[in-house]
């Protein structure tokens, strides 16, 4: 019996991974639609978020059989409560994904050239690379990296200050349409959320290891 528990464990692992995959695989889409100008990414980041959406379903059904027809340990119990609501934390950054990808597609037929000056491509980096480490910490129970990704969220929130301070100042200059940078303002918005979704994660992986989450912990409720 243990043995089939263990191999379904090692299912959701693989399940995670993959849904891990495909946000990672969303964002970059979504921020390459902006950068290459690539109006047909629009359609492929829509179409992750629907994969997305059903590997959410599957992943939730599989943690209810874990659940319901085995009896597992406390520190599988928290293995699968934490896989339960990282795959939410995951779809939000599906959706992350999709709203960005709606944002440049109204964008392609304007006439601009984002500003070297915008860190706007650091902060998709940066944001990106959250969300792959969250996912790794959890598959391979690896709390340190977990709470670098939790301490990574500092920087990446710095970057939307700093983005923010830097379209102010290019909308004050002129020479461009303003409407270009509210939307570039939009998209770091959704991305420092992605990036708060990723530290969630890697708090829930905090929690299936340690049995303590970041927020219990003396912080709020």
């Amino acid at each position: 019996m243990r043995t089939r528990f263990d191999e379904q464990l090692e299912q959701l692992h693989v399940e995670l991974i993959t849904m891990g995959a495909l946000c990672e695989e969303a964002i970059t889409a979504a921020m390459q639609s902006l950068f290459a100008r690539d109006r047909s990414l629009v359609k492929v980041v829509l179409e992750k978020d629907g994969e997305i959406d059903r590997k959410e379903r599957e992943i939730e059904t599989l943690c209810m059989r874990l659940l319901l027809q085995q009896q597992p340990v406390a520190q599988d119990l928290r293995t699968i409560s934490s896989a339960l609501k990282m795959i939410s934390d995951m779809e939000r950054i599906g959706d992350q994904a999709a709203d960005i990808v709606e944002i440049t597609e109204n964008m392609h037929d304007k006439n601009f050239e984002i500003d070297s000056s915008v860190h706007i491509r650091s902060m998709s980096t940066e944001a990106i690379k959250m969300v792959t480490q969250s996912v790794d910490s959890f598959v391979k129970k690896d709390l340190e990296l977990a709470h670098d990704v939790i301490a990574y969220d500092d920087v990446v929130d710095q970057l939307f200050t700093t983005i923010r301070s830097e379209l102010i100042a290019l909308m004050a200059k002129g020479g461009a349409d303003g409407e270009v940078y509210v939307d570039l303002l939009m998209i770091a918005k959704y991305l420092e959320r992605v990036a708060d979704h990723a530290t969630n994660i890697a708090e829930w992986v905090e929690y299936s290891i340690t049995g303590v989450h970041g927020e219990m912990d003396g912080g709020e409720a």
